[in-house]
């Protein structure tokens, strides 16, 4: 693989062209993220519409989860190569025409087939989005750009619950889909306008054995953890399928010449400890959201609108304090920002397993959700800022596309195993006094797993001083110079 270096990054945040930048790709990756969270509070309509299992309603959201993150990392190599304004485009149209087919769905099979169509598009646009903040805007505006891109595509993601709530009371569950095809519209015209293309010149072939395995890993797993109750023999043979499938991707990752997962950006220890604490911290978000919606229309008594404006807090909160999370990461670093928002959702989710019958909306549910409201702006810039400054700018769309693809295969996986963990059985969604127990169970995992994810962040990540403001540049990456001197405190060592 060759390549030729892109323009130099010179969009100021404060110039109207910055802020076309900022408003096109971070609505674009928010459109994506709330198709990631608005299904969830539509659960329990699609329950009764269309006669879902439980099982069914996990794959109501996998199916969208499983290709977005199989196909995240591709779809950032092939902006990359291709014009990740471009790539982009395809992906906010593939996005548009995948959720019309599920606004139109008669079926539970057809939804889900629709919902990994959209998986497809959003995994064209996300790593897209990222890449082209990290490659237009001027280096000294960078944080803040991506904190506001945090904060604006992450209220996006928060929004859905509510926004779910609304669409379904007023006019049906297909409208939580059917919403998107007028928004891509215009952000593809908006994005054809006013943002400028972005990319890395590269040649090489495609890595299509990669992008298959991990397809196939990732559905193999989560097919084994939703269906082991009611296939107990299918499930094991689709694990054996699913961890054969991860070990040859690796296998087959280390030997490609143009990788879909570069390996060596592995090598710098920021860019690993965030991606780990990002599993966790982005599995424990997701469990909250597939379950606490259910939670408060089965258990709580809560109606479709009343669960999306429960949740509201969180989505003001989100957009509130974003910009102001990645100020502090730039100023202390990353460290402490992402360490309190974890231990602060973990302590939201011990607090979540008040919420039962007939909960209070003051005194038990809004604390949980003006908690998570808090921590999530200290989680997300910080984790994302860690994340490329690790890497040079010709590797952005890779490293944006690792990061997402770590986050989505974290809910993928979480979602799929929470309630067989949790001991939900599959009326759950009907049965209110199974329901109660098992999301005890389950928040008590959640809130394990962002605990876990910032003793991560307090171990792993580096101290302020010991991290380099530039992006760290491996020997071995094209289109990286060399290094004079190696930065052990950057890359734990690693050449």
């Amino acid at each position: 693989m060759t390549t030729a270096p892109e323009n130099t990054a010179t969009v100021r945040l404060d110039e109207p062209a910055g802020r076309w930048v900022l408003a096109v790709t971070a609505v674009g990756s928010g459109l994506v993220l709330l198709e990631a969270t608005v299904v969830n509070v539509a659960l329990p309509a699609l329950e009764r519409d269309l006669g879902a299992s439980l099982a069914g309603l996990q794959w109501t959201i996998n199916a969208f989860t499983l290709t977005l993150s199989a196909l995240i990392l591709l779809g950032g190599g092939l902006g990359d190569r291709f014009g990740r304004r471009r790539v982009y485009l395809v992906g906010l149209v593939w996005f548009a025409v995948a959720s019309l087919l599920c606004g139109l769905a008669p079926s539970l099979e057809w939804l889900i087939a629709g919902r990994a169509l959209q998986g497809i598009g959003g995994a064209l646009v996300v790593p897209g989005s990222l890449a082209l903040i990290q490659s237009s805007f001027h280096p000294d505006d960078r944080a803040r750009a991506i904190g506001w891109w945090s904060g604006m595509s992450g209220m996006a993601g928060a929004a859905g619950p509510m926004l779910g709530g609304a669409l379904v009371d007023a006019a049906g569950w297909q409208w939580v889909f059917l919403i998107n095809v007028p928004i891509a519209a215009v952000l593809a015209l908006l994005l054809v306008a006013r943002v400028p293309e972005s990319r890395q010149v590269l040649t090489g072939r495609f890595d299509v054995a990669g992008a298959v395995l991990a397809a196939v890993g990732l559905g193999a797993l989560a097919y084994a953890l939703i269906q082991a109750a009611e296939d107990p023999a299918g499930a094991a043979v689709a694990a054996v399928i699913g961890v054969v499938a991860s070990l040859a991707f690796v296998w087959v990752e280390r030997r490609s010449r143009a990788p879909m997962l570069p390996l060596n950006l592995f090598a710098s220890r920021p860019f690993s400890v965030a991606n780990l604490a990002s599993f966790f911290l982005y599995g424990g978000l997701a469990g909250l959201f597939f379950l606490l919606p259910i939670q408060l229309q089965v258990t709580a008594g809560y109606t479709t609108l009343q669960t999306g404006l429960a949740l509201l807090p969180l989505t003001v909160l989100t957009l509130l304090l974003s910009a102001q999370g990645g100020a502090l990461t730039t100023r202390v670093g990353p460290r402490i920002p992402l360490a309190a928002g974890s231990l602060l959702c973990g302590l939201a989710l011990l607090l979540a397993t008040r919420v039962g019958t007939d909960a209070s909306y003051l005194t038990v549910v809004l604390p949980v959700v003006a908690l998570i409201g808090i921590g999530i702006p200290l989680v997300t810039p910080p984790i994302t800022a860690t994340v490329l400054s690790a890497v040079p700018d010709s590797r952005a769309g890779s490293a944006s596309a690792v990061s997402n693809g770590v986050a989505r295969a974290a809910g993928l996986i979480v979602v799929a195993a929470l309630p067989l963990a949790a001991g939900l059985p599959q009326d759950a969604a009907s049965n209110p006094a199974a329901l109660d127990r098992g999301f005890d169970i389950g928040m008590l995992i959640c809130a394990g797993l962002f605990i876990l994810g910032g003793v991560i962040v307090w171990f792993g990540v580096p101290r302020p001083e010991a991290v380099s403001a530039e992006p760290i540049c491996n020997p071995h990456w094209a289109g990286c110079p060399q290094l004079d001197v190696p930065r052990a405190t950057d890359t734990g060592g690693a050449a």
